[in-house]
């Protein structure tokens, strides 16, 4: 039969082909070896400060390339022509096929997948190289040790911001989606307070400095400042958590996620209206915080504003212009008029009120996505986070670039800084919370095994330096806000 003859044909055109392809390829590679050696031999003679060992290394691995490269553009090649021989069959049967779609989708089939091996192979063996020269300049250093010590379920929704109060009793605020905001007793996790002014999200919640007063950010386009009265319960017997070192962990399923339906802040006392509500924004309140002495606050707003204003009289004192997009959050500094506020512009602002005549404003552009916090230390520095996976530690006397920068592998949300002992939490996207210290080293990371952590996004984290057995809160949309212990040990305090 006249089909099936040609069909043997041009099985046999395409067998001969590839017993050619696979003679030019041995042939290929002989050259390649020879070329090889005459590249090495003029290396030879030139001035390099390379050892002749590490030279002669990178020279196989860029021979190795360039004959990954040559047999996929053969395979190729001998594609084209498998698709063109099938494609002149089918029109002799009188059947139609687009042979330039087929050949491109088997092409990028065929090259995704041989370019993706490349890949993994140069990813594996860059690594093992690499990991060897890096190790050689660290040194071994004791672990910190993260323990879980309480968690604090209530909220109905995910939460957005974790504070602890600096006045007597010392008691710990979340923020929540569900328009709440809740105080906890630290040591028993028992719900004290509820408030349920807002009628939007609550993005923020900040203590005042001297009272026992709160300040809320929300999504109604408003701040509240409103008073709360806690008395601490007795604390119970809490189980003993194991201790598990940062580095250790084991991944935990959203199934384990806590159960929504139990209410835990439903027979705590609520409060219902502000002593004071902060009414200039026309967007979503996203922060807010006191000023040093906790006579006056800012706001950040998504209306691309943040707004100081006295609290006494609830009246605005400045608006703070200046952002090209919605802020993300802003913070104070703990001693003096200083001000810090980051935006999707990818940058971060510092206003100074230090002198009430002159109200200056330095940028800071280091970033290349949102940055989604910013926070004082000590001294002159402020450290940001970003969505481009990287937080950077500055020198607030030289913004042109930052003294650290910590490269991860998730997008960073509202990072804490312990100012005692100087470490950066910072929370992630991808369910981790990673301690660093200022100068960019990894101390731990926030243990997920054995059901404990965070089993959804972590949004914020809050350092309680003066508590004896809770000194790092962080809070997530897993609904819950987990109290830890942060044994640090002295040699990597005095790093």
């Amino acid at each position: 039969m006249p089909i099936e003859s040609a069909s043997c044909a041009s099985a046999r055109q395409a067998k001969q082909k590839r017993k050619s392809h696979s003679l030019s390829i041995r042939r290929t590679n002989s050259s390649e070896q020879e070329r090889a050696g005459l590249q090495r031999d003029m290396l030879e003679g030139q001035d390099s400060k390379l050892p002749s060992a590490v030279r002669n290394t990178l020279l196989e691995l860029f021979g190795q390339i360039e004959r990954e490269f040559e047999n996929l553009y053969i395979e190729n090649l001998e594609l084209r022509r498998e698709v063109d021989t099938l494609n002149e069959r089918l029109a002799g049967e009188g059947q139609t096929i687009d042979g330039a779609e087929l050949s491109k989708g088997q092409l990028k089939t065929k090259a995704s997948h041989s370019t993706s091996q490349l890949s993994q192979k140069l990813k594996t063996t860059y690594k093992a190289s690499t990991s060897k020269i890096v190790s050689s300049f660290k040194t071994t250093t004791s672990r910190a040790i993260c323990q879980l010590v309480k968690e604090y379920v209530g909220h109905r929704d995910g939460i957005w911001d974790v504070s602890v109060a600096k006045t007597q009793p010392v008691v710990l605020g979340t923020a929540s989606a569900d328009h709440t905001a809740l105080l906890w007793s630290i040591e028993t996790g028992k719900c004290l307070v509820k408030y349920v002014g807002h009628v939007g999200s609550v993005n923020s919640i900040k203590f005042h400095p001297t009272e026992q007063v709160a300040l809320t950010a929300s999504g109604d386009q408003t701040a509240h400042i409103w008073r709360y009265i806690v008395q601490l319960p007795t604390p119970q017997p809490t189980a003993d958590c194991n201790q598990v070192s940062g580095e250790d962990e084991v991944e935990c399923s959203d199934k384990d996620e806590p159960d929504g339906d139990g209410d835990g802040s439903s027979d705590c006392p609520t409060v219902r209206a502000p002593l004071t509500s902060l009414k200039s924004h026309q967007g979503v309140v996203i922060a807010a915080d006191w000023l040093v002495g906790g006579k006056q606050a800012v706001t950040a707003s998504w209306d691309r504003t943040a707004n100081l204003y006295d609290v006494e009289t609830s009246e605005l004192v400045h608006s703070l212009t200046g952002h090209d997009q919605e802020l993300t959050h802003c913070c104070t500094h703990p001693t003096q008029r200083l001000v810090v506020t980051s935006s999707r512009d990818t940058t971060f602002r510092l206003w100074d009120f230090r002198d009430p005549s002159i109200h200056s404003v330095n940028v800071f552009q280091g970033h290349t996505d949102t940055v989604t916090s910013a926070v004082f230390t000590v001294g002159d520095n402020v450290v940001s986070g970003s969505d481009d996976r990287t937080v950077k530690v500055w020198d607030l006397k030289n913004m042109r670039s930052p003294i650290a920068t910590i490269r991860t592998d998730s997008a960073v949300n509202r990072i804490n800084v312990c100012v005692g002992q100087r470490i950066i939490a910072l929370p992630h996207d991808n369910r981790q919370v990673r301690l660093f210290d200022m100068s960019g080293v990894r101390l731990a990371r926030l243990p997920r095994s054995n059901r404990q952590g965070h089993r959804r996004m972590v949004c914020c984290s809050a350092w309680c330096e003066d508590h004896p057995i809770c000194n790092l809160f962080t809070c997530g949309f897993d609904r819950q806000a987990i109290g830890w212990n942060i044994n640090i040990p002295a040699l990597l305090q005095e790093k």
